[in-house]
């Protein structure tokens, strides 16, 4: 129930301002300029031809790369800084608790600018030659890419959160480490210093295993990837809140 209850704080506390709105807004607009407005971009599906929606899950990684820090910079950073998480160490509930109901909260937040996408299907089914012509499996295959995703970032967020007092840095650090896994494994396995070891360098990172799963082509090693790595950080943000409570 605390943890529940927890959970519904965050959520409340975000919506419950313009600037959560606002967040929401700006990522739904600047995708839906570059999916239907912007020309000679590569992502204008109307230009592309094709009943498709790849040109959406090429952009959301790089949006939720800046989105999702600003979701989750004053999880942690706020109460730190005004003195409430002192309020969380007296209540009878574990650090894993406080830090899973924050990374719950984050997650559902970021579904909420998601599922309004959905509304692009739609429209596909509607414009294409052919009714229904989208390669529907596919595009489920590659929204369950995108949530993964989302889920690793949102991991990132609170850790960084956790880090700092200061909202800012919070976000500064939280895009830097979701870039940094996104596309710098990647770009190091190019190098010419890892040789043949650069394809295992580049499953490091989380654009491997995401243009894996937006192919729509759910391998077990990709999910057990994302899951991994959400534990990873959320495990160092527990050991984090540990730290500062004693």
């Amino acid at each position: 129930m605390v943890l529940l209850s927890l959970l519904s704080k965050e959520i409340k506390s975000f919506l419950g301002s313009i600037m959560g709105y606002l967040i929401i807004l700006i990522f739904l607009l600047f995708l839906s300029l570059f999916l239907w407005v912007f020309k000679a971009t590569g992502f204008n599906i109307l230009e592309g031809g094709y009943a498709t929606l790849t040109p959406m899950f090429l952009i959301c990684p790089w949006l939720f790369m800046f989105l999702i820090p600003a979701i989750s910079m004053k999880f942690f950073s706020e109460e730190i800084r005004s003195g409430t998480i002192e309020l969380l160490y007296t209540k009878p509930i574990s650090s894993w608790a406080i830090v899973l109901a924050k990374y719950l909260a984050a997650l559902l937040l970021c579904m909420l600018t998601i599922i309004p996408t959905l509304i692009y299907v739609f429209v596909l089914f509607k414009l294409g030659e052919q009714y229904a012509n989208l390669d529907l499996p596919a595009t489920i295959g590659s929204y369950l890419g995108l949530i993964f995703l989302v889920s690793g970032f949102a991991s990132i967020g609170i850790f960084a959160s956790a880090l700092t007092n200061n909202q800012i840095a919070s976000f500064i650090l939280a895009c830097f480490i979701s870039f940094i896994f996104y596309t710098g494994f990647d770009a190091i396995s190019s190098l010419q210093l890892f040789d043949r070891f650069g394809f295992y360098v580049q499953k490091i990172g989380m654009m491997h295993h995401y243009e894996s799963m937006s192919r729509g082509v759910l391998d077990t090693r990709d999910l057990i990837y994302f899951l991994s790595l959400s534990f990873l950080f959320l495990f160092l943000t527990q050991k984090i809140i540990e730290f500062k409570k004693a």
